[in-house]
C-alpha cells in the first residue's frame, strides 16, 4: 500500500475529502474518529483564525466586544 501526502487549501478541503471518501479503496486515517459537530467547529475555528490574521494584517475589520454584546 502507497502514502500519498497532500496540501489542499482550506477552503477546497471539504470538497476534497468528499471527492476521497467517494472512491472505495481509499482509507482516511483519523477522519472517521470525528463527529460531524466536531469537524464544523474545527472548521469554523480555523476559518475565525483566518479572519483574525487578516484583522492583524488590517485587510478586514472585525466587530468590537461592545458590538457583539448590543447584538445580544
Amino acid at each position: 500500500m502507497k502514502q500519498v501526502i497532500l496540501n489542499i487549501p482550506d477552503n477546497k478541503y471539504p470538497f476534497f475529502m468528499e471527492l476521497v471518501k467517494s472512491l472505495g479503496f481509499v482509507k482516511v486515517p483519523g477522519e472517521d474518529k470525528l463527529t460531524q459537530n466536531q469537524q464544523e467547529f474545527i472548521e469554523g475555528t480555523k476559518k475565525s483564525l483566518v479572519q483574525v490574521e487578516q484583522h492583524l494584517k488590517g485587510k478586514i475589520k472585525l466587530k468590537t466586544a461592545e458590538q457583539l454584546i448590543n447584538e445580544l
